[in-house]
């Protein structure tokens, strides 16, 4: 490993670490009592006494944020390339877009439920419209700003619509693409969990309300830990496939 990898590894940990001391020591020096802050260690035990329960829980949101995100990005790029090369398309959808984003989405949890009923589905719905915005507006960015020499030599060998779209536009969006996926895909653990505290029996999001109804704190510090790790979990495998996919960026790769 680089020296430079090194270190992108160990401050994080160097900072996580300082975190828990800080955390620690504001807790003994204040007196903090348990039911407002547990010390790192007893969230520890609470994680280790529960980790099955935590695991169990946590695969559950885990799959909501998952599905919501495909469903997100399956739907969400075809409409972009839809905006990027339709003026009309883009004047009639994009304020909508824009309009959707700026409601609540916990205040539209409810109406979801209402329509999908408590199961998994209301949760990925919800995690689809979290995850939605990001990765249509990104990806309609990407593709509306293809360098111009690249099309210029698209012209010049004559080559049809499709071909440009497949061997230039798509492939010098794709930085923008993944950029939008990054956002969305944490996103879409935070719509999940939305969804779970309006209206569910299951998942994390559920297991933290029950142990905040039950005064167990460091429990539900276990569970934003377990929230945390989905979180950073789906963002590294996003992060993996740029890394696959970085031989087909095109030249605005940021």
């Amino acid at each position: 490993m680089s020296d430079s990898r090194l270190v992108r590894v160990l401050l994080p940990v160097i900072g996580l670490v300082l975190l828990i001391l800080l955390w620690h020591f504001y807790v003994v020096a204040f007196d903090v009592a348990p039911a407002v802050l547990p010390k790192p260690a007893l969230v520890l035990d609470a994680t280790l006494a529960n980790w099955r329960l935590i695991v169990s829980e946590g695969w559950i949101t885990l799959l909501e944020s998952l599905y919501g995100f495909v469903l997100a990005f399956v739907l969400g790029v075809p409409l972009a390339v839809a905006i990027a090369g339709s003026r009309t398309l883009n004047l009639m959808f994009y304020p909508l877009l824009i309009a959707t984003q700026s409601l609540p989405k916990v205040a539209l949890a409810p109406l979801i439920l209402v329509w999908l009923g408590t199961g998994i589905e209301s949760k990925l719905a919800i995690a689809w419209l979290v995850a939605f915005f990001p990765i249509v507006v990104d990806t309609a960015t990407g593709l509306r700003n293809t360098p111009a020499e690249f099309l210029d030599l698209a012209t010049a060998v004559r080559a049809n619509a499709l071909q440009t779209f497949w061997k230039i536009r798509f492939p010098a969006a794709l930085p923008f693409v993944i950029s939008g996926s990054k956002v969305a895909i944490t996103l879409a653990v935070i719509g999940a969990v939305i969804g779970e505290f309006i209206g569910s029996n299951e998942g994390l999001g559920n297991l933290l309300l029950v142990a905040n109804s039950q005064v167990n704190i460091p429990l539900a510090f276990a569970c934003l830990i377990g929230l945390a790790v989905i979180g950073i979990g789906l963002y590294a495998a996003v992060v993996a496939v740029e890394l696959a996919l970085k031989p087909w960026f095109g030249t605005t790769a940021h």
